[in-house]
């Protein structure tokens, strides 16, 4: 890895930092719970009332129902127009996906572009609509924790007047710093500019809205904790808010998934007048209704709208759900794989119920019930880890799981009948079990890197086993022979053991994957591997997959032979050139593949020029998206040369006929003997043009490459004038050219009749449309809250002309009245960017000498 880069230390120490501060955390928690033991807290929770267990789940229904009013209004606000049942539904499966499995503070951002997405919003749309989210949100953090300070500050302040008066002052200035948003918004501004932070303002409605929304939320998140806290504590319900809106921005800042330990700890020492005990009972309870039990009614749901998806009846109305199923089932099955892990661990490290152990004892050897204590912490670290490969759709992964989950529920019973524990990890098998065409990657389990984000899951679910474990045990003197006690009550010396083997377990997976070998360098292809990608290249319906015959690109093959994806290194970036090619299944397969291969290299994995069709693969790749520029395509089921908007094209067809020009295709059989013909054409181009060959992304005038097409060219008394090589998708599909040349004798409007010519052949043999390329930083917003990326690519296509033919190009393809498709740029973000475009450019321009020429 290149340590060089400024944004490589950060990166690989945010993990750590992240890991330490959930760590300190935990450990804080435990010294606060020091005079407490692990069944008192067990009483804690079993004494909270029905009537509280109950009003609380009825808040959180409350409060998830009015978090879909965020995507509501994010979406209107953003112009965008699904269906209030679409935006709903949506809402409620991104808000419990981001506060069970964690994501900051716009958590579930991913599982909102998915189905953003799929409803046709634009890149800018969805833009606006996260940020007018992120706003939304800040605004409830400042008025709710603004109004708990000005109403009670006591909670924080202890019994000091001034320091109740100081947080009073600073609760008022929070509350004139969202009467300023408002008035800002009232007065008009569509935004506040801070150098290169911007802060959108909606209209005054809506901006009102934004702030009493987002009250009524945080109101009811900590109404439903508040419930739930023991009866005569004497909390006031302002004060208790201030502490749960800290704790819970304190956990998404943190980046802690789920910001657990942090959001627990500061609840714990905001409310350190009251018992640590009953608070974390409170706690446990909590995360269990609003954050285990919306998850689950989640998976359930997207269970339920896969059912009715096969119903012919019914199917039209979950049919704009039903097809991202297939995307999200796997992330929230690989959250309720890992959460079964987790349950076994946590089961390992407490006590055994006494009852069931003296019944268990009459039936299994202690040897056995030794042996299944043991199995299941190691089910359980196996599972946290399995859980990975679930996440990434890999088939022997889902295999494994379903051992592991029975393995588990048998174990579960064996080690202290616990029953409770193995219907969980039952129903869990049973979620898992009909979803097997949904993992449908074949590779090594542990092919792909695992994300720093799963990295600090394991190592917090590690360190928090441990100390409930500790916790559970305190009262036992650790002597060295405790390792080895085997008796029915022995639970502390399980323990220990299962702990060791749980953490022996992992620590195996950690050394295989660092001990791996390094992934082989890329190889350019031979004769034969280009005859195996024409061969891919001619059943795809993709034309610019053509690209890979060139031989200056490594290839990177799927599994079943049927895809490939092109590739080239430049610096530290390896570029794929394109979406990958093959069917949908091979394409996330070559993309995880080669996402793994990069990681092994130290590198960046970068998607060039790829289509809107697969942006929600390169989000789960951690990938940033910028948008390079539109691609025109023109429909050739309906072109013609008739009507008024097509009279320029009728009077460049007329005119280059009457000078004598005529239109021929050559077949790849004909190509050969013309060679010299078509250099000389090239040869001319080039040098009117001052330019030298391109590569990567651009064809070169190369006879090996040219070999593989056919070739329209234009001629004139015998004598060759243009000509373009034409790059044929599979039949019926897409047309598109690569190399357009044309002699210095070429008459004005050449190439335009070329295109025309090109376009009524193409009609004839059945294709539907005309690929004619990208125009560069074309279509991007301009709209004084789009992206820093967006203002500077619209500044350049107004005003680099001196630079490179921007609004000439776009201008010119507009002719042929196409329709317009983005195009995009998958890669390593932030500081890391400038470097990739650069690295991006070199390959293109075959080194800095070209770069830096034409």
């Amino acid at each position: 890895m290149d340590t060089t880069d400024p944004a490589a230390l950060p990166r690989r120490f945010r993990p750590i930092l992240v890991l330490a501060l959930g760590g300190a955390a935990l450990l804080a928690l435990r010294y606060q719970l020091r005079a407490h033991t692990y069944h008192e807290i067990s009483g804690y929770v079993a004494a909270i009332p029905a009537g509280a267990l109950a009003a609380a789940t009825g808040l959180t229904v409350a409060s998830y129902l009015l978090l879909s009013l965020y995507d509501t209004m994010a979406l209107r606000y953003a112009g965008a127009g699904p269906t209030q049942w679409q935006v709903v539904f949506g809402s409620l499966i991104s808000s419990a996906v981001s506060h069970m499995l964690g994501g900051g503070l716009i958590a579930g951002s991913a599982v909102r572009y998915r189905f953003w997405s799929g409803w046709g919003l634009t890149g800018e749309q969805i833009s606006r609509a996260v940020s007018f989210i992120a706003v939304t949100f800040w605004l409830g953090v400042l008025t709710v924790s603004g109004l708990a300070l000005l109403l009670d500050p006591s909670l924080l302040a202890g019994a000091t007047p001034a320091v109740s008066a100081l947080l009073r002052l600073a609760g008022s200035l929070t509350l004139v710093l969202v009467a300023g948003y408002i008035g800002l918004a009232a007065n008009g501004r569509t935004a506040v500019r801070f150098r290169d932070w911007t802060l959108p303002l909606p209209e005054p409605r809506r901006a009102i809205a934004q702030v009493l929304v987002s009250c009524f939320d945080w109101t009811l998140a900590a109404l439903v904790l508040y419930l739930l806290m023991p009866e005569g504590t004497g909390i006031g319900f302002p004060a208790f808010a201030g502490v749960f809106v800290l704790a819970r921005t304190a956990g998404a800042l943190s980046q802690v998934p789920g910001g657990f330990g942090v959001f627990d700890t500061i609840v714990v020492l905001g409310l350190r007048s009251q018992s640590s005990g009953q608070i974390v009972g409170a706690l446990i309870a909590y995360r269990a209704i609003y954050y285990l039990i919306p998850f689950i009614a989640a998976l359930v749901s997207l269970g339920v709208i896969e059912t009715l998806r096969q119903r012919p009846a019914i199917s039209k109305l979950v049919k704009s759900f039903g097809k991202w199923i297939p995307k999200l089932a796997p992330l929230l099955l690989s959250g309720l794989t890992f959460l079964g892990g987790v349950v076994l661990l946590v089961s390992g490290a407490t006590p055994s119920v006494p009852s069931r152990l003296q019944l268990l004892n009459r039936l299994l050897p202690l040897a056995l019930i030794e042996a299944a204590h043991l199995l299941g912490s190691l089910v359980g670290a196996a599972l946290i880890v399995v859980a990975w490969g679930l996440r990434r759709r890999i088939d022997a992964a889902y295999y494994v799981t379903l051992i592991l989950l029975g393995t588990g529920a048998v174990a579960s019973l064996g080690k202290g009948f616990d029953v409770e524990e193995a219907l969980v990890l039952a129903l869990i098998l049973a979620v898992v079990l009909p979803a097997r065409k949904l993992f449908n990657r074949r590779a090594a389990l542990f092919a792909d890197p695992f994300t720093p984000g799963w990295i600090v899951a394991v190592g917090l679910v590690l360190i928090g086993v441990t100390l409930v474990g500790e916790f559970s045990y305190k009262h036992i003197d650790y002597a060295d022979d405790l390792w080895w006690r085997f008796s029915l009550r022995g639970d502390a010396p399980r323990f220990l053991r299962a702990s060791v083997g749980a953490f022996g377990l992992l620590g195996i997976v950690a050394i295989t994957r660092l001990l791996r070998p390094v992934a082989p360098e890329p190889v350019l292809p031979d004769a034969a591997t280009l005859e195996r990608a024409y061969q891919i290249y001619r059943r795809s319906a993709r034309p610019e997959s053509a690209l890979a015959l060139m031989g200056d690109k490594a290839l990177l093959f799927s599994d079943s032979g049927q895809g490939f994806l092109m590739y080239g290194v430049s610096g530290r970036s390896w570029i794929a050139m394109g979406d990958p090619v093959g069917t949908e299944d091979e394409q996330e397969e070559l993309m995880w593949t080669f996402r793994a291969l990069v990681h092994r290299h130290g590198g960046w994995p970068v998607f060039y020029e790829v289509s809107k069709d697969f942006l929600p693969l390169y989000v789960d790749a951690g990938l940033t998206l910028n948008k390079l520029g539109e691609e025109a395509r023109v429909s050739l089921t309906d072109f013609s040369l008739e009507g008024s908007n097509r009279r320029g094209l009728r009077q460049t067809h007329r005119q280059l006929e009457k000078a004598g020009c005529t239109f021929r295709m050559l077949g790849r059989d004909e190509v050969d003997p013309v060679f010299p013909r078509l250099r000389v054409v090239s040869d001319q181009w080039l040098a009117t043009k001052n330019a030298r060959e391109k590569g990567f992304s651009l064809g070169n005038f190369d006879p090996a490459y040219l070999r593989f097409f056919r070739v329209g060219v234009i001629e004139k008394e015998g004598e060759i004038i243009a000509f373009a090589n034409l790059w044929e998708g599979a039949p019926e599909t897409e047309l598109s050219v690569d190399l357009m040349r044309y002699a210095d004798a070429a008459p004005s409007g050449v190439m335009e009749y070329l295109f025309i010519r090109l376009f009524l052949w193409g009609r004839e043999q059945g294709y539907q449309r005309f690929r004619l390329g990208m125009a560069p930083l074309a279509g991007f917003d301009e709209h004084s809250l789009a992206p820093l990326w967006h203002r500077v690519g619209t500044l350049l296509y107004e005003h680099g002309e001196r630079f490179y033919n921007f609004r000439g190009l776009r201008g010119y393809k507009e002719k042929f009245d196409p329709a317009w498709e983005p195009r995009y740029l998958a890669s390593p973000g932030r500081l890391a960017l400038p470097r990739v475009l650069l690295n991006v450019a070199t390959l293109i321009s075959d080194g800095w000498r070209g770069l830096m020429g034409r």
